[in-house]
């Protein structure tokens, strides 16, 4: 990067940052038919350019294969006629959602007389730097419309194509229902030099949400001056206890490994209770390979798996490695416990504290797990899929937040809200 992208880059975040400040203020006044109203548009303008969209998404996905990407971060990458209708359909169940500017979170009146609420508010202007998931550059416009916000966006070099169209066709819709088109904003044609300029617009951006892999989060959140929400990579596990259904174990593991392989949400890790490893292991081998999983397995597993007739087609020996890694790729790493405290000592060594699964019957089980290890999002008796806003009422997500000040698991609206003390007196002065 030369000293002239570095100055083009951080005039172009000037100008639009300073240009999304000033449309921002413009949806203050705005009723929530307003805002819904506009999120209709964003949605039906979205499904009329489909061919607009997935040409440019084609030209994305070719070239990212050329490039030699992997089968998992091309399927995060890859549009069709039914993910885009999917997507719209997102916008329009967050104009759906209750607004959440203005509500009231608690209050009270004071001895004194003062009258003390404390209401959401916008954040104001929210950076999102993201990799090869153009449905992002739709969803956070979505949720920073419904909340009040305006977005500037960083959406990488791998979909630059489609986030290149997907802007234009959002920005013309703002501007067809009398908002500022400055409500979103790319940075994509400045580069890595436009990324950088967002990390360092502190005073300009409010705040700054990075989502991809753990080395682009690692290098946002150490380079950033501007505040960050921090999103997480997904080592993600699921125990199966003893006390398990072992036919829905089985049917819960494929989902979680298989359902999408690169997302963050997918399940890497099995640990498996060494009472039931003779009976779940085989069953589970099977039906995962059969949809082309490779299993890194320990010596226990390993023994119960390299046993005649079970068919051992994809099976390696695990290395400390493997309990460290988020594959996103057909891989998943299974390890034979003890108990529920040998699986949540291996949680809390390995996990990146997104999401941890519990699959068991026995209460005491599923409370030794859940308050045994730290994370976001824990499921019980469910797939680690499930922790997607779509999936738990939020209508769309920014990213699942792994940090523990200001939000964290999947971000809907009201993480891209703040509070605002609302203090009323009647000509009080403190004695």
């Amino acid at each position: 990067m030369t000293h002239d992208d570095a100055e083009r880059a951080a005039l172009l975040v000037t100008e639009a940052a300073t240009a999304a400040r000033r449309a921002q203020r413009q949806l203050a006044p705005l009723t929530r038919q307003d805002k819904d109203a506009a999120l209709h548009a964003l949605a039906d303008a979205l499904v009329d350019a489909t061919d607009r969209v997935l040409a440019a998404n084609a030209e994305d996905t070719a070239r990212a294969r050329a490039q030699g990407m992997s089968e998992g971060l091309i399927d995060r990458l890859a549009l069709d006629a039914g993910r885009l209708a999917a997507i719209a359909a997102a916008v329009r169940e967050i104009a759906a959602l209750p607004d959440p500017v203005g509500e009231i979170i608690d209050g009270q009146t004071l001895p004194n007389g003062l009258r003390v609420r404390r209401r959401r508010v916008p954040l104001g202007v929210v950076g999102m730097i993201y990799e090869a998931r153009p449905n992002v550059t739709v969803d956070v416009t979505a949720l920073a419309l419904k909340s009040g916000n305006a977005v500037i966006l960083r959406g990488g070099s791998a979909a630059e194509a489609t986030n290149a169209v997907i802007v234009k066709v959002l920005r013309a819709a703002l501007a067809g229902c009398g908002l500022s088109p400055d409500l979103v904003a790319t940075v994509d044609p400045a580069g890595r030099a436009g990324a950088r300029a967002l990390m360092r617009a502190r005073g300009l951006v409010d705040v700054l949400v990075p989502r991809g892999g753990a080395g682009l989060i690692k290098t946002v959140v150490e380079t950033s001056s501007v505040p960050v929400i921090e999103t997480g990579s997904g080592n993600c596990h699921v125990y199966v206890d003893a006390s398990a259904d072992l036919e829905d174990a089985v049917g819960i593991i494929v989902n979680a490994k298989t359902q999408r392989v690169g997302v963050c949400n997918a399940a890497e890790t099995l640990l498996v209770h060494e009472a039931v490893a003779d009976a779940f292991l085989p069953r589970a081998a099977r039906a995962l390979w059969e949809r082309g999983v490779t299993l890194h397995a320990d010596d226990a597993a390993r023994a119960v798996l390299a046993a005649p007739g079970t068919g051992a087609d994809a099976l390696v020996a695990a290395t400390e490695e493997d309990w460290a890694t988020e594959y996103g790729s057909l891989d998943l790493a299974v390890r034979v416990v003890a108990d529920v405290h040998e699986a949540t000592e291996h949680v809390r060594r390995y996990s990146t504290g997104h999401t941890e699964a519990v699959l068991a019957q026995d209460l005491r089980v599923v409370n030794d797990f859940t308050t045994g290890v730290d994370c976001a999002v824990v499921m019980v008796n469910a797939s680690t899929r499930f922790t997607d806003g779509s999936q738990l009422g939020l209508g769309a997500e920014l990213g699942i937040s792994t940090q523990k000040l200001h939000a964290r698991g999947p971000m809907g609206l009201a993480a891209l809200t703040t509070t605002q003390w609302l203090v009323e007196g009647e000509g009080h002065v403190r004695p």
